[in-house]
């Protein structure tokens, strides 16, 4: 039951980041959230240090496991076109519904991890199937430094999705194809 309540109350903590903002995050909050009684969030999790390592740890999970199944989901990408269809399907599920939230309690703890290397330590990113997917489709077009193209693609990737969450709209196709064109250069 403990691993199970820590997980509710961590999904809880990212609704609450999510509609609420860094400032609205606190353990009363997710008591609220999660429909528990107040004082359960700081029995699971003792410190708002504590709370926010919960919350970032069921984050890269939940992340960790959209792009495994989204990896899965796809075709094997052969051509810049299979590529881009596969950044734009991604960018669309950051910026809309479940994606949306965890995009905008992502942004909000990376700032955090600014000052905290433990939030950053758990946020770095990971190794994914969609990130060895990349690599892979860099590789077989003779990419030379694959790796740092690889990053630099999916940093910059990235950095369209918090655009468009801060400014609206989606990512235009075109944008992906540049990305994509100039890691490929």
């Amino acid at each position: 039951m403990t691993t199970e309540r820590r997980t509710l109350l961590a999904d809880a903590a990212l609704d609450v980041l999510a509609d609420e903002g860094i400032r609205g995050l606190t353990h009363r909050a997710v008591d609220r959230r999660a429909a528990l009684p107040l004082g359960t969030t700081s029995a699971y999790f003792r410190t708002r240090a504590a709370l926010l390592t919960g919350l970032v740890t069921r984050l890269v999970q939940r992340d960790q496991a959209e792009l495994q199944a989204m990896a899965e989901a796809l075709p094997p990408l052969r051509t810049v076109g299979a590529l881009v269809d596969g950044l734009a399907r991604l960018t669309r599920q950051r910026l809309t519904g479940e994606g949306r939230r965890r995009s905008l309690a992502r942004y909000a703890c990376a700032v955090e991890s600014v000052r905290d290397p433990e939030l950053r330590e758990i946020l770095v990113p990971r190794e994914n199937a969609g990130r060895e997917a990349v690599r892979l489709f860099l590789s077989r077009h003779g990419v030379a430094d694959v790796e740092n193209r690889a990053h630099t693609l999916l940093t910059c990737v990235d950095g369209l999705v918090f655009d468009r969450l801060v400014s609206g709209g989606d990512v235009p196709r075109e944008a992906l194809e540049g990305l994509v064109a100039a890691a490929l250069r």
